[in-house]
């Protein structure tokens, strides 16, 4: 459904009311396309503690060095080095934060640190005019490369006040940068239709073989799909028992990503809430990704250097009402990326990660009341609704074969909502 309200603030008058009446202005968002690969404009490079350069212009992003901060007095650098450039950061641009991991034996050092993730987090909130910032804390600068790249593209329209953490790490060297994927297998689980289609979309795009995963209500959509992508269909219920080994039996060759995207909600108040619509969410959203995975690792059916993405939600960070069911689901997505992840690099050399959506426009938030659908758009700092290409843009930098030093990451798709986030 069109987001109305956007567009009238795309006016002059709808500029002129929404001014003088204190409302939201959101901005149209540039995301990724053939014709605009990447934002356009200068890429300014601060490092704190050094003098900032006098004539800054309008650059399209800035990336502060902050790794060196190790104690309060250090943060005084920060200040200085964005305070006389922030205002200037071009309209949809983006402001990175660079930091060091916590110290334990210093903190001093581990204070300030942490105190880039509360900077960060605020900046985001007031800075506006589709404008992110985010905080990448290094071990390894090399290794962050997939993801400042990322960061700093169009492609993460909608990723805003995140603190992501990358270790040391390394993956191939030959890489196809316009089809990062080629030669790989992805498997999308719920792929038929919403975000899991726009998932598939992507990891195609990228070069991924990718098979379609959905019920088998679902077939025909998902063959159709599957033919458009010249990909593959395979009509399976994920909640099946046996659904890891038939994955396993009918891809040979293993999975190279592996995107658990299926889910389901079945909302009611847990007062109202029966069992059965309790049990429903929690065996789709969690048993089944439980079961599957480890299924498919018992089969040895994930390839080496493979990428396993889920689906959380913020609702299972920060809570909704009427969806116990779903927030637990979610919530136990995190924690398994939390426990297996350290695990699955170390024996298996995969990495294990996950997006978390917030307000997606999608045919299911499209049937929700105008008024809970007006608040869910509004309450983030973008102020408006994401798109199904936010988090399949995630996922695709999550999948990337040099995003092997990102690994147990939970990264919130929201617009930085202003719940939780």
């Amino acid at each position: 459904m069109a987001d109305r309200y956007l567009r009238f603030t795309g006016t002059a008058p709808g500029r002129f009311l929404t001014r003088r009446l204190g409302l939201p202005q959101p901005a149209e968002l540039i995301r990724w396309s053939p014709e605009r690969a990447s934002l356009q404009g200068e890429v300014l490079h601060l490092t704190a503690g050094k003098p900032a350069p006098t004539a800054v212009g309008h650059p399209s992003a800035v990336v502060l060095d902050a790794t060196g901060v190790r104690d309060v007095e250090g943060l005084a650098g920060v200040h200085a080095a964005l305070h006389p450039v922030v205002r200037s950061v071009a309209a949809s641009g983006r402001i990175v934060v660079l930091g060091a991991p916590l110290d334990a034996a210093d903190h001093h050092q581990a204070a300030a640190q942490q105190a880039l993730e509360g900077f960060t987090r605020s900046l985001g909130k007031e800075i506006g005019r589709g404008r992110t910032v985010n905080l990448v804390r290094l071990t390894d600068r090399a290794a962050a490369e997939s993801t400042l790249r990322f960061l700093l593209s169009p492609k993460s329209a909608y990723v805003s006040g995140q603190v992501i953490e990358v270790t040391e790490g390394s993956g191939p060297t030959d890489i196809d940068g316009e089809r990062p994927l080629a030669g790989r297998t992805a498997l999308v689980t719920g792929a038929a239709r919403g975000i899991g289609a726009a998932v598939a979309e992507t990891l195609a795009r990228d070069g991924a073989h990718v098979v379609v995963l959905d019920v088998p209500q679902a077939e025909a959509e998902a063959r159709e799909l599957a033919r458009r992508l010249g990909g593959s269909a395979l009509a399976l219920d994920i909640t099946a028992a046996d659904a890891g080994e038939r994955i396993a039996a009918e891809l040979a060759d293993g999975i190279d990503v592996l995107v658990h995207n299926a889910g389901i909600t079945r909302d009611r108040r847990l007062v109202n809430m029966p069992a059965d619509r309790w049990s429903s969410v929690l065996d789709v959203n969690l048993a089944s990704v439980l079961r599957t995975t480890d299924a498919l690792f018992a089969a040895k059916a994930i390839n080496e250097n493979g990428r396993i993405i889920a689906t959380a939600s913020i609702a299972g960070l920060a809570g909704n009402a009427g969806q116990t069911n779903y927030g637990a689901s979610k919530a136990g997505v995190v924690g398994l990326v939390h426990s297996l992840a350290p695990r699955a690099l170390a024996e298996h050399g995969v990495t294990v990660n996950a997006v978390a959506p917030g307000f997606i426009e999608t045919k299911m938030t499209a049937a929700v009341p105008l008024f809970i659908r007006e608040a869910g758009r509004r309450m983030n700092s973008l102020a408006q609704g994401g798109l199904p290409i936010d988090v399949a843009e995630t996922t695709a930098w999550l999948a990337h074969p040099a995003s092997g030093a990102v690994n147990g990451q939970v990264v919130r798709v929201c617009g930085q909502s202003l719940l939780g986030a």
